[in-house]
Formats: C-alpha cells, structure tokens, sequence
C-alpha cells in the first residue's frame, strides 16, 4: 500500500513541476547593446569618427538610430558602393576595438537577471549584431562572459550579419532542438529577427528603442527592467 501511495505522489509531483515548467522559457537569446550593455557612449563616438573619416558631416545625422542595426545596414545608408560601405566598415571596426569598446558598462540590475536566470536552470545566450570576436572581449571585462552556454554574434564577413542570421546560426545547437526560446532586445531588429526565426520576442524599454518602435511586433512583454523581464520569464506574470 505504501508503495502504490509513494507512486501516487511521484506521479503528483512531476505533474505539478511540468506544470510550474510551462510557465517558464527553457534558454534565453540576449542582444547586448542597450539590453545587457550600455554600451551607446562608445558607440556614437566611434561612429561620429567613422563617418568623419570618410568625409560626412555628421552635423544633420540621428547617430542614436544606429545603435542596434549592423554596420553594413548603416553605412548602405549613405555610401553607393560596397567598398565605401566596407571602408566604413572597417573604420568604425578599428577604432571601436581600441576604443568604443570600453566605453560601456552594466545596466542596472542586469547582472541579477544573469544570476536569477542561471540559477534557475535557464540556458543563456547572447545574439548580437556585434561580431563575435569583438563581443566577447567586451563582456569579459563586464564580468558576464560566463554567464553564456554561447556568445552568439555576427561574423566578421557578410555570411552571419543580421540579427536573424546570428539567430539562426544559435538555433543548430543539439541542447537547443525542442526548447521554448525567448529572443531579447531593444531595438526592432530585435524583434524582426526573433519573428522571422519562429521565436517569440521580448522588448526592454529602458535601452534604445521607442516604445512607438517596439509595439508594432507584439512583444510578449514590455519590460520597464530587467526586474520585469526575470520575473517574466521565470514564472509567465
């Protein structure tokens, strides 16, 4: 009899944490600037010096729209041929690796979602438009590398350079086939590339993009910070 009962409540039990466990997601994609990072002083100085270098007045330019989109995107916005767009490319690319990429630091409680979210059994990757040779560094000197089964990124060439090609390159891991994934970032890239790769969207507005910008593709959360975004995950609220 004690047996059928010790049956009866393994059975309850596992029924109760497969329920607990749909309101959760099983790994995370992070974009980095303007999610995890604070990443836009170094960004906007060394794109101010890129596009000076290549003779632009940057006087008229919004340089704040350019902190998410990849650089071959931003710099196609002003230069006609592929090797403009690539000298660009590698202005901006040269200074910021001595430069642009220190001049950035946490945001505020982010560090704590890291920790929550790993504790918790959460897989953690980041999927950034930023190569993965310059992220990594970066967040090293942040303290968060570790945090991450993968830093996901772009490539240094045009083969990983949107947001949804580096999301797709993450997606051929074997622990990742059959999960519930959750795509994280601030900017519409963000979330156009979580849509065009089957995965649901989460928007932060405390990073660089507006409200206005982020609605249009029905995040499945809005979150003030990284507080809300744990919570969220973790539990559905």
């Amino acid at each position: 009899m004690s047996h059928i009962k010790w049956n009866i409540k393994t059975v309850i039990t596992g029924m109760i944490g497969e329920v607990n466990n749909l309101n959760r997601f099983d790994a995370v994609f992070f974009d980095v600037d303007g999610t995890l990072l604070d990443s836009a002083p170094g960004i906007l100085h060394t794109m101010q010096e890129a596009f000076e270098r290549m003779g632009t007045d940057v006087s008229h330019i919004d340089l704040t729209k350019y902190m998410g989109p990849p650089l071959r995107k931003t710099f196609a916005e002003h230069y006609n041929t592929e090797a403009e767009i690539e000298q660009a490319v590698g202005y901006y690319r040269t200074s910021y690796a001595v430069k642009g990429c220190h001049e950035c630091s946490l945001f505020d409680g982010a560090k704590e979602m890291l920790d929550a979210l790993r504790q918790a059994g959460v897989l953690l990757y980041t999927a950034t438009s930023k190569p993965t040779k310059v992220v990594t560094p970066m967040l090293h000197e942040q303290g968060i590398a570790d945090y991450f089964v993968e830093i996901g990124g772009a490539s240094m060439g045009k083969d990983r350079d949107t947001k949804a090609d580096v999301i797709r390159w993450l997606l051929r891991r074997p622990e990742l086939q059959g999960k519930r994934i959750l795509m994280v970032g601030d900017r519409k890239e963000d979330l156009q590339g979580a849509a065009e790769c089957g995965l649901p969207g989460a928007a932060v507005l405390y990073g660089y993009g507006s409200l206005q910008e982020l609605q249009p593709f029905d995040p499945v959360i809005l979150a003030k910070d990284p507080a809300a975004l744990t919570s969220y995950i973790l539990k559905g609220e």
